[in-house]
């Protein structure tokens, strides 16, 4: 009869051997970046603003797949009613919509003033980071006008610089 105690050491007994088997068979040119004098100063890291952007596009666009996936989740769902499918398929054709327009915008952006940006719209607020130095209110009033110029309805933008 095995107890916890014998069960436990026989597991990790087991990754222990199956790291070391995984050690002595990898390749000598790979064990050289393991060696490495780790304590060296000199790397830096640089960010560019263009690195920034990407990230901030990079989690809209997670928080609208994590939300297409949540709707979608309740489409599938055989024990939701007719009434919570057609929202979850109005949120669904809502998130399409919003991600259309969010493209549509950052490439009239990109090929009108030739800037990357990343562009949030939440109801009737669209929210928009530029990855360039604050360039002026003139500047933020052409790029919000030619965003509104795309819609019927007013809209509250916002136009950030981040550089």
């Amino acid at each position: 009869m095995i107890n916890k105690q014998n069960l436990w050491f026989i597991t990790l007994f087991s990754l222990i051997l199956i790291l070391g088997i995984y050690y002595v068979s990898m390749p000598k040119d790979a064990l050289t970046v393991f060696s490495g004098n780790m304590s060296d100063s000199s790397t830096t890291i640089e960010v560019n603003e263009s690195d920034v952007i990407v990230a901030m596009k990079v989690e809209e666009e997670e928080k609208i797949l994590a939300q297409m996936a949540e709707a979608q989740k309740i489409l599938l769902d055989e024990t939701t009613t007719a009434s919570e499918k057609n929202e979850a398929y109005e949120t669904l054709q809502l998130l399409n919509s919003k991600k259309g327009k969010v493209l549509e915008i950052e490439t009239m952006i990109k090929e009108k003033y030739n800037v990357d940006s990343c562009v949030k719209i939440e109801d009737n607020k669209i929210n928009v980071t530029l990855s360039t130095e604050d360039q002026g209110n003139e500047y933020a009033n052409n790029i919000i006008n030619s965003i509104q110029e795309l819609y019927d309805t007013q809209m509250y933008i916002t136009i950030k610089f981040q550089k």
